[in-house]
């Protein structure tokens, strides 16, 4: 079997006829020389199928599914609450987030968020091309950028609050419950005393100290989702 993996945002199901966007088939035949009758695998939350290239038409793939790779997964609900960033290096933390299994990306607008604007579609592509490499059947979901007291009245988390002036180094894993698990990491300038006021007021929150060093956002992320995905599976 190949280990191209293409990420396809319809409907999967057996035995279906289809085609392939004009950027995929450009992929699949002139990057990876895929050719008539040869097999790759398309995922989304439906499953993962191996797909058979039944013609090349215009530059355009048409395929068939032939079999069930994986089923559909149920995973625990893991989001990431960040301050936008500069792109270069905004791009590689949403990237290792998704290898990381992060299922829900939230982007927050604090007081000390330098970068205000962020491309919510190039950092769709992003995940989708990170879900492919790493084998992940579910791609991450991206919100739009919100404030925090709009993110704050989420009910329905479990909030992990990374804070550099806590002495908490444990996560105590009985207070978590069926809910999704929310790590919030703070802008470049770390968070203002009013909102971490905030975020210590919000129900069932735990803080965090991730490291005894002040970390990059993206050193952060990485850190504190290791750590969380530890005592959650």
């Amino acid at each position: 079997m190949s280990n191209i993996r293409l990420f396809f945002s319809a409907t999967l199901s057996a035995d279906m006829i289809d085609k392939l966007d004009k950027s995929q088939s450009h992929y699949l035949t002139k990057v990876m020389r895929v050719k008539e009758n040869e097999v790759f695998s398309l995922f989304n939350k439906d499953g993962e199928w191996e797909s058979k290239i039944l013609g090349i038409s215009k530059g355009i793939v048409e395929f068939k599914t032939t079999k069930q790779l994986r089923q559909k997964e149920s995973t625990k609900e893991l989001w990431l609450a960040f301050s936008p960033i500069k792109s270069n290096f905004q791009n590689f933390m949403i990237q290792k987030a998704t290898e990381l299994g992060v299922t829900k990306l939230l982007p927050i607008i604090f007081d000390r968020t330098v970068v205000r604007k962020i491309n919510i579609e190039r950092l769709e592509k992003i995940v989708i091309e990170a879900s492919e490499q790493s084998n992940r059947i579910n791609v991450p979901s991206i919100e739009s950028p919100q404030n925090l007291d709009s993110f704050l009245k989420k009910d329905t988390m479990d909030l992990i609050f990374t804070d550099l002036n806590t002495d908490n180094i444990k996560i105590d894993k009985s207070k978590l419950g069926d809910k999704p698990v929310c790590i919030i990491i703070g802008p470049e300038g770390d968070f203002s005393e009013a909102e971490r006021e905030k975020i210590l007021s919000f129900k069932g929150v735990q803080s965090l100290k991730i490291n005894e060093n002040i970390l990059r956002s993206e050193t952060a992320v990485i850190s504190a989702i290791s750590i969380i995905n530890y005592v959650i599976n």
